[in-house]
């Protein structure tokens, strides 16, 4: 298996009037590969089977409640994945574990242009900060492709 980190900055927060905290916030994330199937921006190596993609910073005590995968361009045919959340430290924490299938569980399609929203039934406040992942299966993607994902959710502050 390879992380492959997809570079993107993203805003981690909207402030409104004095607090960082109590907001509702939806972050934007995306990962394009070029027309060999490569991640524009990593290590030169196309996503295979087992690989998961780093999309992106989440922040410590967002209360996450929603996601949309938005698949512009598909991957190459067959070609599935889930989306979930690991902790940057690596570190499980008991209260809340790290879920690769939080928002998205595995077999979603990939290779076809469409929506997909998240399947999730429990909302979870972040307990420390955490990454996007996407965790692909099937075949080497060897096409362009171009897949925005949306996270919305509850700034509530640092514990």
């Amino acid at each position: 298996m390879t992380t492959i980190v997809t570079n993107k900055p993203t805003v981690t927060h909207f402030y409104t009037f004095t607090a960082p905290y109590g907001n509702t916030t939806t972050l934007g994330y995306n990962v394009k590969t070029n027309a060999l199937g490569i991640v524009m921006g990593d290590s030169g190596t196309a996503p295979k089977d087992g690989d998961v993609i780093d999309m992106g910073f989440l922040p410590e005590g967002w209360c996450l409640a929603d996601a949309q995968v938005f698949v512009t361009e598909g991957m190459t045919a067959t070609m599935t994945g889930s989306l979930g959340f690991a902790y940057a430290d690596g570190i499980d924490d008991t209260d809340v574990p790290q879920d690769a299938e939080y928002f998205v569980k595995a077999g979603a399609d990939l290779a076809t242009a469409g929506r997909l929203r998240a399947d999730g039934s429990k909302l979870v406040v972040l307990p420390k900060p955490a990454r996007l992942i996407l965790t692909l299966a099937g075949t080497t993607n060897a096409k362009e492709s171009d897949i925005t994902v949306t996270v919305s959710g509850e700034l509530t502050g640092a514990n």
